[in-house]
């Protein structure tokens, strides 16, 4: 029910973000979905991708630091208030989204969201009692 995620630490200047898809584009990985955060300094890019381990050890040898961390694969209904009715039963059971970002790809009529969670374990046990779809990672890495 977890799925992999790798973080890259990026300077925050012009090609950084050009240089890690040109080697992820010369190694044949996929990405699936991403998010990119930015401070002066630095940037975070989180990537969904279909080959962890490779993604890892390519920009490794890139002399890329590169972090690998847990996130969670939901589905959440596509229509109004379906974001909310996830995120109000979460906060309900004292659960704290660190971060969330959107999926490239629909799973049938829902949307993939990808949630990480202080208490990760806790989360996904909440998440199914009530009902919801959470993804096994190797769905999640080949949608």
């Amino acid at each position: 029910m977890k799925v992999e995620q790798i973080s890259i630490f990026l300077e925050n200047k012009p090609g950084g973000l050009t240089n890690v898809t040109r080697v992820l584009r010369d190694t044949k990985i996929n990405i699936r979905a991403l998010s990119l955060a930015d401070t002066t300094d630095f940037g975070v890019l989180r990537l969904i991708v279909d080959d962890v381990a490779k993604a890892r050890e390519v920009l490794k040898a890139q002399g890329m630091t590169v972090g690998r961390t847990t996130v969670v694969g939901v589905e959440v209904p596509d229509r109004p208030g379906g974001l909310y009715e996830i995120l109000e039963l979460l906060s309900r059971e004292n659960i704290n989204v660190e971060y969330m970002y959107a999926f490239v790809e629909r799973s049938g009529e829902n949307a993939v969201i990808i949630f990480r969670f202080d208490n990760t374990d806790r989360a996904i046990d909440i998440l199914l009692r009530n009902g919801h779809r959470v993804l096994p990672g190797e769905k999640v890495h080949g949608l």
